[in-house]
C-alpha cells in the first residue's frame, strides 16, 4: 500500500486544504492532519456546521473523536462509503494511501458541488441524467433486436461454397485438371526456416 502513495498528490492535497481552510498543515502531512482539527475545519468550510465540536486537546481520544466526526461529516456530505478512510488509517499511519484516496474523492465532491478553491484537484463527479420515455417509445424499443444478437450487414458467405457441397479440384465445365507441381512441398508438411 505504501508503494501506491503518491507524493505529488500529497502536495496537491496540501495546497488544496491550505487554500480552503487558510491553515498551514506543517512539514509532515500525516502529523499535521493527525489531530483532526484542520480536517474538521475543512469540512466546516465545505458544509457549514457539519462538525459542531472540534477538540483542540492533545489527548489521543480527543484526536480520534475529531477524526471520527470528520469521517461522519464526509459521509453526510455525500461521499461514497468505499471512499472513506478509518480513523486509525491516519492516526496510526496504518493506510495513508486510503487517506489520500478519501481526500481526493472529497476534493472531487467539493468540485462537483461548486466549490471554487483556485486549486484544480479531484475528479468532478458526473451528474445524474434521468431520462423519461413515454409508453409508445418503450414499446417501440422492445421490437428492436440489439446488435449483441448479431447482424447480417457485415461480412457474409455470399459467393462461397455452401455447406455440404463439394469443392472440385478441377474445372467441372471443361473437365480439365490443373497442372500438378510435385517439386515444392507445402508448409503444411513442416519447415526448417524457423527457430
Amino acid at each position: 500500500l505504501a508503494q501506491k502513495y503518491d507524493p505529488q498528490k500529497e502536495a496537491e492535497l496540501r495546497t488544496w486544504i491550505e487554500s480552503v481552510t487558510g491553515k498551514e498543515i506543517g512539514p509532515d502531512f500525516q502529523k499535521g492532519l493527525k489531530d483532526g482539527v484542520i480536517l474538521c475545519e475543512l469540512m466546516n468550510k465545505l458544509q457549514p456546521n457539519s462538525v459542531r465540536k472540534i477538540n483542540r486537546s492533545a489527548q489521543n481520544w480527543h484526536q480520534l473523536e475529531n477524526l471520527s466526526n470528520f469521517i461522519k461529516a464526509m459521509a453526510s456530505y455525500g461521499m461514497n462509503p468505499v471512499d472513506l478512510f478509518e480513523a486509525n488509517d491516519l492516526f496510526e499511519s496504518g493506510n495513508l494511501t486510503q487517506v489520500q484516496v478519501s481526500l481526493l474523492a472529497l476534493a472531487g465532491m467539493a468540485k462537483t458541488k461548486g466549490l471554487q478553491s483556485g486549486v484544480d484537484i479531484g475528479v468532478k463527479y458526473s451528474e445524474k441524467q434521468q431520462r423519461n420515455f413515454d409508453e409508445a417509445k418503450m414499446k417501440a424499443g422492445q421490437c428492436v433486436i440489439g446488435l449483441q444478437m448479431g447482424t447480417n450487414k457485415c461480412a457474409s458467405q455470399s459467393g462461397m461454397t455452401a455447406y455440404g457441397t463439394r469443392r472440385h479440384l478441377y474445372d467441372p465445365k471443361n473437365q480439365i485438371l490443373p497442372p500438378m507441381d510435385h517439386s515444392t512441398i507445402s508448409l503444411q508438411m513442416g519447415t526448417n526456416k524457423c527457430a
